[in-house]
């Protein structure tokens, strides 16, 4: 119950409050837009600091390796589930986004364990950046691999194109079909080259460089104002989780279903897989947080591209209306509580 009053949760809480009334508290597109870019930007330093003065150790990679199984590991193992109540292309889609991760519920969890005097590993928003892509990447194969399908059944050949660049554009609907022709080398470079992966990994280099003097220069930046704007966010996204109930409650009660559950078994692969590999307990909980969260800008912003046969107000409504107040509310200290208890035993 304590961990319930931490100040980032109620603000939560009175965001999701003021939607469900319907009061015309807001917050505007810019001062979000700025919101974000600071907790990145912050995190990213963090984590920088961190890593200078760690140095890159075996602990090290074996967090980030783990990171980067679990990103391919659970968008397979979602779209083997979703395909047997949705449709292929909206399995994809909804199993790109649980495969991805949310920085939100990230950055909460880091401070959630900050004040619980938990220690991790700041390389671990490294982690985060590497498990933001490959679920991407997975859903925009899965679907070049319907679409050929699809094309072989009508009669049509399969499309593959090569671009000016050498990269095969793979499986479209065939040329004058409509179908998106999507070049591998496109998506990875979208992928790897967006502002959020950049800015967090620019910010951690930065941090790396700078090191113990760059970490008390940037101190009340990076430092002190952190849990406000943090605060000042989390309330913004309670008034957007509010906004998507209604989609929620328009859903398939086993889509609701997997939203809940989907995310405790993601959660409980990566609890299995740190023990197993005896990562830290505080990347541990971090590992866990990432396996249990679910995109909802990253990935539904190249999704609406890459895979347009999708309907958007699946996995958004499901990923923002049900998956991320559950993980913030109660996953984060759920998942950190468990972490302790098989640590310690």
């Amino acid at each position: 119950m304590q961990s319930l009053l931490d100040p980032a949760i109620l603000f939560f809480a009175l965001g999701v409050f003021a939607g469900v009334v319907r009061s015309n508290l807001e917050m505007p597109a810019a001062i979000s837009r700025f919101l974000s870019i600071y907790l990145l930007m912050a995190l990213g330093l963090k984590g920088g600091f961190a890593l200078a003065a760690s140095g890159f150790t075996a602990s090290v990679a074996s967090s980030l390796g783990l990171a980067v199984l679990l990103a391919v590991v659970v968008p397979l193992a979602g779209f083997a589930v979703l395909r047997r109540v949705l449709s292929g292309f909206n399995a994809a889609a909804v199993a790109a986004t649980y495969g991805s991760v949310s920085a939100v519920t990230f950055v909460t969890a880091t401070q959630y364990l900050e004040s619980q005097h938990i220690a991790y590993g700041g390389y671990m928003a490294a982690a985060m950046a590497l498990m933001e892509s490959p679920a991407i990447l997975l859903a925009v194969l899965l679907a070049n691999a319907l679409r050929q399908k699809q094309a072989l059944a009508t009669g049509a050949p399969p499309f593959v194109a090569i671009t000016g660049s050498g990269a095969a554009t793979l499986g479209g609907q065939g040329p004058g079909k409509g179908g998106p022709h999507l070049s591998i080398g496109k998506i990875l470079h979208e992928s790897f080259t967006d502002g959020t992966q950049l800015l967090l990994l620019g910010a951690m280099v930065i941090g790396m460089a700078t090191g113990d003097a760059g970490k008390a220069a940037m101190q009340p930046f990076s430092g002190d104002l952190f849990k406000g704007m943090l605060c000042l966010f989390l309330l913004d996204m309670g008034l957007a989780t509010a906004r998507n109930l209604p989609a929620v409650r328009q859903q398939s009660p086993w889509l609701v279903a997997y939203a809940v559950l989907g995310p405790i078994c993601h959660a409980t692969l990566a609890l299995g897989l740190a023990w197993l590999l005896q990562v830290p307990a505080g990347d541990a909980t971090l590992l866990m947080v990432l396996a249990a969260s679910a995109s909802y800008i990253a990935v539904p912003a190249v999704v609406r591209y890459a895979i347009p046969e999708a309907h958007p107000s699946l996995y958004v409504s499901l990923s923002l209306g049900v998956t991320f107040p559950l993980n913030i509310v109660l996953g984060i200290p759920l998942y950190t509580q468990v972490v302790q208890g098989v640590w310690a035993g």
